[in-house]
């Protein structure tokens, strides 16, 4: 197979492990920097080109979109599906998956546990807000933010009215939620790859945080789920219509609720933590599903 690889650093960890992959198992892969490449739109004969040459002979795309660039990203990728290339995640459901909110309303409508969300866009009176999440803590997260980054933890009702406040103040848009207290500053982030969880790690804050990204310092160990937590990771995915995700979960009294659904998931710390092949996974996906014109949007809403 001739695969794509949408990419704009080629160096990183997930990259460098997809390219092996590919390799190891015989493919041809070519990186391609998303955000240099001129998408030429015509009837019946859509076009791309890139570094002055025109991008054709493609079997599969891997989309490895950054949140900053999606609206060129999904564009480039919808043009890679006009053509006939198949794409490991379509465009509608990147699309879907990055918007937070709309994420939320689709796996409430189809019954994922979730944690009690507020979204509003007037915040006068914020203390109402907090009163229909049970009280303090509450989480505030901004719909735009990846990584941790925008998300605070308001401790007190006075702290969580303040922030709402000052975010309504800069017209952000935000959700607020309520903070599961016994995970413990800790989840769980599940691979999923074609409707199964291939591997799973447990991702725990450092000391006094209560937001577990790898990048704001917290650490990662392999864990084993329970079938609940599976089942929950794999209908998420499917609701979403992505083929390849990452599920963040945390344990609350009441099972598992799904925090987010990454579309680019990293692999780096699933696969130190566990010593799964995730990218070889990937891979073997594709070698199973890829066929031309196979392009048809997966998923509602």
């Amino acid at each position: 197979m001739k695969i794509a690889l949408m990419a704009r650093n080629p160096s990183l960890y997930s990259h460098q492990r997809l390219i092996e992959a590919a390799e190891d198992r015989g493919h041809e892969i070519e990186v391609i920097d998303t955000m240099r490449v001129y998408v030429h739109i015509a009837s019946h004969r859509p076009e791309m080109y890139y570094r002055g040459e025109k991008l054709e002979g493609f079997d599969a795309v891997i989309p490895r979109i950054g949140a900053s660039v999606t609206f060129f990203g999904t564009a480039v990728l919808r043009q890679f599906e006009m053509m006939g290339v198949y794409p490991l995640n379509e465009s509608v459901a990147i699309s879907r998956s990055r918007d937070k909110l709309r994420s939320h309303q689709l796996l409430a409508r189809r019954g994922i546990g979730l944690p009690v969300t507020v979204f509003a866009h007037s915040t006068s009176r914020a203390d109402e807000i907090v009163e229909m999440l049970g009280g303090a803590p509450v989480v505030i997260k901004l719909l735009e933010g990846t990584q941790g980054i925008g998300v605070v933890l308001g401790e007190t009702t006075g702290a969580a009215k303040s922030m709402i406040q000052a975010f309504g103040g800069l017209k952000a848009n935000i959700l607020v939620q309520e903070f599961i207290k016994e995970s413990g500053g800790s989840d769980i982030r599940c691979l999923v790859v074609g409707e199964k969880v291939v591997a799973a790690m447990m991702r725990k804050g450092s000391e006094g945080e209560f937001r577990s990204n790898l990048h704001r310092g917290g650490s990662a160990l392999s864990v084993k789920i329970t079938p609940e937590e599976r089942s929950t990771a794999v209908r998420a995915a499917k609701i979403m219509g992505l083929n390849v995700c990452g599920v963040d979960m945390l344990r609350s009294n009441h099972g598992p609720v799904v925090m987010e659904v990454n579309s680019s998931p990293g692999l780096e710390g699933v696969e130190k933590a566990t010593g799964k092949d995730v990218a070889g996974s990937i891979i073997a996906f594709l070698e199973k599903n890829a066929k031309p014109n196979k392009t048809r949007t997966r998923g509602q809403g």
